[in-house]
């Protein structure tokens, strides 16, 4: 017969031999078990069901033992939104604008870029007081304050909205990357051309500017016509190539213009076929080259993306491709790499890899998360592991020394090679006083925020703690003793009062009454009370 069988016959047996009118508290008693001793921890795997003293797996586990003190509070650690030690600081991704974090990140490294921001006329933050907000209004006064906080901020990572939302952006919606590469310097150059000083007027310019013609040449009478352009980025068409060198190679050749497309000859005054190619004349310090990912597809009206491998070199020589190289550096060391990660032009996510002009080292910049790649080695990893359909799988292919291959990198930054006669590189870059004031400031407005956040922490453990220190000396109260008076509860309420971590104050309560009647209560599976 089972133990709890046998508990209920013994519990009951006297009812055979009593009278009705002579049942007494004794027999109560008996039936329900009142002098049953209580059970010990760990005598029970579960709570008895026949005893009416077993205070075991009721949810006391919790407390009697040693508690982690995270239990006691739900508030991370303020210490972990610091920065650490000889690291970057990270931008919030906020909702779809990680493609604008990674330019701002790009443009954040490249030192003559910041460097110049920073020698801006900027009165609204010089005279600004410190006992508010400072709140730039200019795209340059944002770019200024959002690089200073980038270079010498306590955080590990900043918000970028101000600039965002003086941008225009819709935060969103993912906008093309490539397009707001393009009209975001354009709209930094016109800032910069109001500045009073005229050495940052043309900064962009002389950073990012380089120059080409488009020639034609008649087929009829060998006129040949140019036009001089300007270009700030080269976009290149990488359907059907396999490395950059094809790209750039594709870029600058040969068409023909004939049929609907030919050519009008002003000494032929009439129509005529010619051949049009792109000469090269040029080339700025910093030369983006755009990777024509994403591509209108004809057959279903929307944009989509190429997916395809292309390798591209950590030293890329331009000399080949220029018409006239005088005493131009041609030689170019590869400083980022933006990925795309994702198979489709309206989803994903946008990371950069990017070169530490310091120290030589790699970075990958994830919104708000930052890694250091070892070796001082671009290690592209697993942005080239991105879900594919079967039909569009393809094999990565092997890559020479010194060379990358990516199916998702849409845009390549080169810097140009120095030479060791012109020097030493200008390699650091000093926060002006009127923003470090101002980075300062909000430094310090962390820093108060960390000291609170810590105060609450360590309140809500010491409340915890305390709370600890009484439940474990009230369960040791709970079971009755002989001759005491008691009263039944509800073993699901008292389940509720033990994983109630957060109601100290009914706690309190219920301690100073029971301690003060010198109750003791036996757990029931219902409300009746003796």
């Amino acid at each position: 017969m089972a133990p709890r069988v046998q508990l209920e016959k013994a519990a009951w047996r006297w009812v055979e031999t009593v009278k009705p009118e002579e049942i007494r508290q004794e027999h109560i008693e008996l039936a329900y078990r009142i002098n049953l001793p209580a059970c010990k921890r760990g005598a029970c795997r579960r709570n008895c069901k026949g005893n009416p003293n077993c205070l075991v797996g009721i949810g006391e586990q919790a407390w009697l033992g040693e508690i982690d003190e995270s239990a006691f509070h739900s508030i991370d650690d303020p210490n972990s939104e610091r920065r650490e030690k000889n690291t970057f600081v990270g931008l919030t991704n906020l909702g779809a604008t990680c493609y604008v974090n990674t330019f701002l990140q790009v443009w954040f490294h490249n030192l003559e870029l910041r460097r110049s921001l920073y020698q801006c006329q900027n009165s609204r933050a010089e005279e600004h007081d410190t006992e508010s907000d400072y709140e730039p209004q200019s795209i340059c006064e944002h770019l200024q304050y959002l690089f200073a906080l980038l270079q010498n901020s306590n955080r590990k990572y900043i918000d970028p909205s101000g600039l965002v939302k003086a941008l225009g952006l819709d935060t969103g919606q993912q906008q093309d990357a490539q397009e707001f590469s393009k009209l975001f310097l354009s709209l930094l150059e016109d800032t910069l051309s109001k500045q009073k000083n005229p050495n940052l007027r043309n900064v962009i310019q002389q950073q990012f500017c380089g120059q080409f013609s488009y020639v034609t040449v008649c087929n009829q009478c060998g006129r040949s016509s140019a036009l001089p352009s300007r270009f700030y980025e080269l976009e290149l068409n990488i359907q059907g190539h396999k490395s950059l060198t094809e790209c750039v190679t594709e870029f600058l050749k040969e068409e023909k213009l004939d049929g609907e497309n030919r050519y009008f000859c002003e000494t032929c005054q009439s129509k005529q076929n010619a051949t049009r190619r792109i000469k090269l004349h040029s080339l700025p310090p910093t030369l983006n080259l755009q990777l024509m990912r994403f591509v209108f597809d004809r057959q279903t009206g929307h944009k989509k993306k190429l997916n395809s491998f292309i390798s591209f070199p950590e030293q890329l020589d331009m000399g080949p491709f220029l018409e006239e190289k005088q005493d131009e550096k041609c030689v170019y060391e590869l400083s980022a790499v933006l990925i795309h990660r994702g198979i489709s032009a309206y989803s994903g996510h946008y990371i950069a890899h990017v070169k530490d002009a310091r120290t030589g080292d790699w970075y990958k910049f994830n919104d708000e998360e930052i890694e250091k790649m070892e070796g001082k080695k671009l290690q592209l990893g697993i942005e080239e592991d991105i879900a594919e359909t079967v039909k569009s799988q393809t094999k990565k292919p092997k890559c020479s020394k010194g060379y990358h291959c990516s199916r998702n990198a849409y845009m390549l930054v080169y810097k140009v090679q120095q030479e060791e006669s012109s020097g030493p590189i200008r390699t650091n870059v000093e926060v002006p006083a009127f923003l470090q004031r101002l980075v300062d400031q909000d430094n310090h407005k962390f820093e108060e925020w960390c000291s609170e956040m810590t105060d609450m922490r360590k309140q809500s453990v010491d409340k915890g703690k305390a709370k600890h220190e009484e439940v474990k000396e009230l369960y040791k109260l709970l079971p009755a003793r002989d001759g005491e008076p008691y009263e039944f509860i509800p073993l699901d309420w008292l389940k509720k009062w033990l994983d109630d971590s957060t109601n100290s104050t009914l706690l309190s309560l219920h301690m100073h009454r029971y301690r003060a009647t010198k109750c003791s209560l036996h757990p029931s599976r219902s409300a009746l009370v003796i």
